[in-house]
């Protein structure tokens, strides 16, 4: 049986009741991080453009949008949440698979809930927690052993478009065959690519947004009778195949399938920055505050980078250093960690087109030097290493294998809800403080819901 009917048979069998206690609870923290991020991104860059573009089009009324207050078709809706979501590059991450599952997972379910209605907590987390599953395995088995970065994708956004069709098929109850064909529909769309990020464009943060609504697109041409490809994974022109040259992992991708879930495995970000940052500014405010350095006393600043991570968010310096824009400086090892020792926190603040034109954090990082070491080299998130030297010769060195928010070093549920009560202070509009709290506490018991609605009902 080729992955892609092993994996619809699992969407299909697969319920709530089966799903681990350490599932459901990553999956409710998601939920809750998804709320917050997307708030606080809701008037950023793109995801403003993208609101206002489709409030001008129009459309049925059938899925909210988050804090704007109206509704359109779903997959518009959904597309617009997701950019939201993904804006402050603040979503959740599975660092081995490289991926955002939550952007694409829960903006699908909760479009189509709506569109839907009547879904219960307990069907909402599990569509969830299988669409997250997937992707993860999806991205795990990519090209195994080798950097992802340097082949041009974006694993979040090809992998998008057959999840969130999966997720929209579940949502809506799709027999096997239908769901197949919803899949197949979502890879003949699948794109998405890693030159924005090079180039500091908007377009990074906006194609999580333009999976999801394909994928429900998908979904909804599924059901109207329309066959996508069956093989679309493992198939001879299957996603493999054709865009990563046959390269992965069969073991991977299905090892333990149905029994273990890589969405246990999902970390939610302590900082609103590529997760590939966070070790360095983890490494950074460790030796800030454990020395009590003051950012006046630094003379030099020298980070070690695995080849990915060198690659992708340590070079070249010039910019990394001194970002030319917002999506620079989210994607800049130098920056992140300057603005941890100048700012003894790294805050959605610190990301902001005013921030990056800070002299104190500009000072730091023209201190900074960014050297390549081989040793610190793996297929998903990578360690770093940070050496702090100050005016009178004395060096700090620490390294991070592990960030904050791994499944090592897990976020807990109410530090989840702090980060959550941090995003929505820095939205544009304030969401009134019972209705924020309301929300924490009703995703607590998300299975509890008879009707995924009365989240959405508190975000308008």
């Amino acid at each position: 049986m080729e992955a892609t009917e092993q994996f619809v048979k699992n969407f299909t069998t697969v319920n709530y009741d089966q799903l681990s206690t350490e599932v459901i609870e990553t999956t409710k923290k998601q939920v809750l991080d998804f709320f917050g991020v997307a708030l606080a991104g809701s008037a950023e860059e793109g995801a403003k453009q993208i609101a206002e573009l489709y409030a001008e089009t129009g459309g049925v009324q059938q899925s909210s949008v988050i804090f704007w207050g109206h509704k359109m078709p779903a997959a518009n809706a959904a597309q617009v949440n997701a950019t939201m979501a993904h804006a402050l590059d603040y979503d959740d991450v599975h660092e081995a698979a490289i991926i955002h599952p939550g952007v694409i997972t829960v903006s699908t379910s909760l479009a189509m809930a709506e569109y839907k209605g009547g879904l219960s907590g307990k069907d909402f987390i599990a569509a969830n927690a299988l669409g997250a599953d997937f992707i993860c395995r999806l991205g795990l088995a990519t090209r195994p052993g080798q950097n992802v970065h340097a082949f041009g994708w974006h694993l979040t956004s090809i992998y998008g478009f057959m999840t969130a069709a999966a997720v929209a098929g579940m949502v809506l109850g799709f027999d096997a065959e239908t769901l197949l064909n919803a899949i197949g529909i979502g890879y003949h769309q699948s794109s998405g690519n890693g030159q924005c990020v090079k180039d500091g464009a908007l377009t990074k943060r906006m194609g999580p947004g333009f999976a999801v609504r394909g994928g429900i697109i998908a979904a909804l041409l599924a059901e109207r009778g329309v066959t996508g490809a069956r093989y679309s994974i493992e198939g001879r022109a299957g996603i493999y195949k054709v865009y990563h040259q046959g390269s992965y992992s069969p073991e991977i991708l299905l090892d333990g399938l149905g029994s273990r879930m890589e969405t246990a495995n999902v970390s939610i970000k302590p900082y609103p920055c590529c997760r590939g940052t966070h070790p360095s500014i983890d490494a950074a405010l460790s030796l800030v505050k454990k020395h009590d350095l003051d950012p006046a006393a630094v003379e030099s600043v020298r980070i070690w980078l695995g080849e990915g991570t060198y690659g992708l968010l340590g070079t070249p310096l010039e910019v990394k250093a001194r970002p030319r824009n917002v999506v620079d400086g989210q994607f800049s090892v130098p920056w992140c960690v300057a603005t941890a020792i100048a700012r003894r926190q790294v805050k959605i603040e610190h990301f902001t087109e005013a921030a990056i034109h800070s002299e104190d954090i500009l000072a730091i990082a023209g201190k900074i030097q960014v050297e390549l070491d081989p040793a610190l080299t793996n297929p998903g998130i990578e360690p770093a290493r940070v050496r702090i030297t100050t005016r009178d010769g004395v060096s700090f060195t620490e390294q991070v294998d592990f960030p904050t928010g791994t499944p090592h070093r897990p976020l807990s549920y109410a530090a989840c809800a702090e980060k959550f009560r941090d995003c929505i202070s820095h939205a544009p509009r304030r969401l009134p403080e019972d209705k924020a709290e309301k929300l924490v506490a009703l995703i607590a018991r998300l299975e509890e819901l008879g009707d995924v609605r009365e989240l959405l009902e508190l975000v308008q």
